[in-house]
This record gives structure tokens, sequence and C-alpha cells, in this order.
């Protein structure tokens, strides 16, 4: 069997591509054989192509405008897999019945590839926008992944996938750090540079028991405490102390 023909659309829109082979098609309706070619413009479900990752997309742009992240979407992904391996169906459909002498140049080929690359898109878009959220989240926890990880809501919305790529990511971040920790903490999240070594902080969270230069202390809620900055930062990032004007 032949390999489909790659029409080169990466960059063109697909409702002008889809009109344009639209044309083409009623253009040259004397000539074609209508029973041979599934219909392009509809599927099993009388959707049209591309509808499915549209909503995808549009998922991601309601995450971006509400500051959100919503639950990963499995079911609405597995559909367009199924529509990509149904318009690559439609393709070799076309193919296996085309002629010796046939070129490639087809209205419906148009349409299945351009739908197939147009799919490709939203998905990359979808889980790059994705992994870029969790990406954001990690940082802004000082990158405390079982303190990410331990919120239920937030788990709740991973894919088995995901919640892989974070810890991963957190090994390989863990792993850049070390090469010059007694310099720079890169995980320490101060905008600006501190004035003084040692900070005033209160405890909005109960943290337990951490090691400081001053030794052991249980930070408990609503209690107050002069230490290193060094020593707490990733708490101030996490939120479980509050620095004190």
């Amino acid at each position: 069997m032949r390999e489909p023909f790659l029409f080169p659309v990466d960059e063109e829109d697909f409702d002008t591509l889809f009109g344009m082979a639209v044309e083409r098609w009623v253009a040259d309706s004397d000539s074609h054989d209508y029973n041979a070619f599934p219909d392009p413009r509809v599927m099993a479900e009388h959707k049209q192509f591309c509808d499915l990752a549209t909503q995808l997309v549009t998922e991601s742009r309601r995450s971006t405008a509400s500051d959100t992240l919503f639950k990963y979407n499995d079911p609405l992904v597995r559909q367009i897999i199924r529509e990509q391996r149904q318009l690559e169906a439609f393709i070799h459909s076309v193919l296996a019945d085309a002629p010796e002498t046939f070129t490639g140049e087809s209205p419906a080929l148009l349409i299945y590839q351009t739908a197939i690359l147009r799919n490709k898109r939203c998905l990359l878009a979808y889980h790059t926008h994705r992994i870029e959220r969790l990406k954001d989240m990690y940082w802004a926890v000082g990158g405390a992944l079982p303190h990410l990880l331990s919120s239920a809501d937030i788990r709740s919305k991973l894919s088995p996938l995901e919640v892989d790529f974070l810890k991963k990511y957190n090994s390989q971040v863990m792993d850049f750090r070390s090469e010059f920790s007694d310099e720079l903490d890169i995980m320490a999240g101060v905008t600006e540079p501190p004035k003084d070594l040692n900070v005033l902080v209160k405890v909005i969270r109960d943290c337990g028991v951490i090691q400081t230069e001053l030794g052991s202390i249980d930070f408990r809620k609503g209690q107050r405490f002069m230490v290193r900055r060094a020593d707490i930062e990733h708490l101030i990032v996490q939120g479980y102390l509050e620095e004190v004007q």
C-alpha cells in the first residue's frame, strides 16, 4: 500500500484550505465518483472534522483566562485520537481505490491531511499549555513536590503521565541545583536582594520542627521567630511562614 500523500499545509488556515478543496471538488464534479470517497465534511457523529480539537484548545484558553488548572480531559483526547485513526483510514481507502496514474492531487486527500495536521497541532498546544502550568505551580511552591502532590484537589486534576513528568522534572532540577548549591539556591523565591541575613517571620501554618542555624525550632501557627533567611526561605515560598515587615 502506498503511503499517504503529504500536503504542505503546516502554516495554512484549515478553513481556507477546506474551502479551496470544496471548490476544486465542485469544479471537477463531472469526473468524480462520489461513492469512492467518504464524505470529507461529515463524520459518523455528523460533526465537522477538528471540532473536538477546537474544544480542547478552547478549554486551554479558559484555563489561562481563569488562571485555573482544569482536570485533564482524557475522554476528549481519546476521541481526537480516534478521529485521527479514522482520517488515516480514509486516506488509505482513497489511495487503495486510486488508479496507478494517480498523482496525489485530490481535494478529499487535502481535507483529510489538513484535518490530521490541525488535530496534531491542537493536541500539542493543549499538552504544552498544561506542562507550562505544571512548571509554574512547581516553582510557586519552591520546588516542594511532595507538598504540591499532597493536595487532593491538584492530584485529582492530573493524569498519571503528568505526575510522572513532575517527578522527573523535579529530579532534574535537584541534580542541577546540587552542582552549585554552595553559591546559589535556585529554589529561593527572592525577587529583591535581602537587606539582612536574618528575617522576622510569622507562622501561618504549622510546619513542625525545622533544623536551623540556631538549632531545632518547632514552628507553630501564630508564633514569631527571628531566623536566618536561608534556613526558612523555602517555607516562606510554600506559604507556611510570612515575612514580617
